[in-house]
């Protein structure tokens, strides 16, 4: 009996247990559909995490106080004890661009300064409150739609006057009028704020983290630096800050020059010191981790398909057992043991292929729908979906292959008699 009339054969045995065939595939289709929605989603988190940290700008080096001995990985979980003679000043950081002004080309410092609403009568926008200086806006990469960013005039006099998103700009203003030069204010939990508007940016949602329902939106509204540290009354020094690096530095060189540098004035300082992080190693260090993870739940799902593979080699050793007069019958007209064997085999590669095509497809539609559910395309490669077929070819030769060689045992004589 050659190939294609022991796959005619399976497929005539197929439609006449449909259900059957059905439930015995379960296993090998949920398997399946399980470990490419996984690739297909995890693919699609990791190129979302990298287009949000890309956006951040790749050449950026986020500079941290870190107490001694921390992992860098963990961060520093005792920052609410660092006093201001332990943090990083600006006599610090006008030295470090005047001492690499080479291999650093932006400056950007940050002070959160508490969250709010921007309200006019009825109308309102969420807000954060984010003190920046002149450099954060090439720092993260921000697009300006109007009048400008805040300067370092800004900066050095402490005024009140803000950049805000164009969200805030279309919810606070919906007739269309210019806000430049117009007054907003942001009611926090304990005080109302006035800032002059003299920018408006575009608002970018992050597709890794979601976003909230349109009316809800919460943007940063950024005002100086140093406005923003006189509202949470902290001191002029800095717990952490960002800076880019200049067109061809060597990023790793630049970061252990930063370390360096800071480590003479923390040499002394036996409870901290200052670490620094390029965006593109943390970006390799999420990837890793999300590739873990993702192989780590892969695997939890490909027990499925071990489950499946049983299932089949029960239902062939069943399917044995039903047909052992037949299996009689061919061997007593002279049927070789190996076609008997290859007959039940085949069968039982029909099932797991199939199985495996439906789980494939299925496993595409759960997966463009995880990539729906968090913004992002998915991608599945080509050479994955073959391994899946042939993976669950190999189940189906792998759990077919001891109810065939039952079958193939089986004596003539004894066969005949089964009832």
């Amino acid at each position: 009996m050659n190939l294609l009339e022991n796959i005619s054969l399976a497929l005539a045995g197929l439609k006449s247990g449909k259900m059957r065939a059905l439930l015995t595939m379960l296993g090998i289709i949920i398997g399946i559909a399980s470990v490419i929605a996984i690739v297909s989603i995890g693919n699609a988190l990791t190129g979302s995490l990298m287009d949000s940290m890309a956006s951040m700008g790749v050449n950026n080096i986020q500079i941290n106080i870190q107490e001694r001995g921390a992992s860098s990985d963990k961060g520093n979980d005792s920052a609410i004890s660092i006093l201001e003679k332990d943090q990083i000043t600006t006599e610090m950081i006008d030295g470090l661009m005047e001492t690499y002004p080479d291999d650093l080309q932006t400056l950007c410092l940050t002070q959160s300064a508490g969250a709010g609403k921007a309200q006019d009568g009825r109308l309102y926008a969420n807000i954060s409150l984010t003190g920046a200086n002149d450099g954060y806006k090439d720092a993260n990469n921000l697009t300006l739609l109007d009048g400008r960013f805040l300067t370092d005039r800004d900066v050095k006099g402490s005024k009140n006057v803000a950049v805000i998103s164009d969200k805030v700009a279309g919810n606070i203003f919906p007739d269309g009028s210019s806000p430049l030069e117009q007054e907003i204010k942001v009611y926090t939990s304990d005080q109302i704020l006035t800032y002059t508007i003299v920018g408006i940016y575009k608002y970018e949602a992050s597709s890794f983290f979601g976003a909230a329902a349109e009316e809800d939106i919460r943007t940063d509204i950024y005002i100086p630096v140093t406005t923003a540290k006189k509202l949470v009354g902290t001191g002029n020094a800095y717990q952490s800050l960002t800076v880019t690096t200049a067109p061809g530095a060597n990023v790793d060189v630049v970061v252990s020059n930063i370390e360096r540098y800071f480590e003479r004035y923390y040499m002394n300082n036996s409870r901290f010191t200052v670490t620094a992080k390029s965006m593109e190693s943390m970006l390799g260090t999420m990837t890793t981790m999300l590739s873990t993870v993702q192989l780590g739940v892969g695997a939890i799902a490909a027990i499925s398909l071990l489950v499946g593979g049983i299932g089949v080699m029960n239902i062939m050793l069943v399917s044995v057992t039903e047909r052992t007069r037949e299996i009689g019958t061919r061997k007593a007209l002279g049927a070789r043991s190996s076609s008997i064997r290859a007959q039940f085999v085949v069968e039982s590669m029909i099932i797991c292929l199939i199985g495996g095509m439906i789980g494939v497809i299925l496993g595409l539609g759960l997966g463009a729908l995880g990539g729906m559910l968090i913004g992002s395309a998915t991608t599945v490669s080509v050479s994955v979906i073959l391994i899946a077929v042939l993976f669950s070819m190999a189940i189906g030769i792998f759990f077919g292959y001891y109810p065939a060689n039952k079958a193939a045992r089986l004596d003539p004589i004894e066969a005949l008699r089964y009832e």
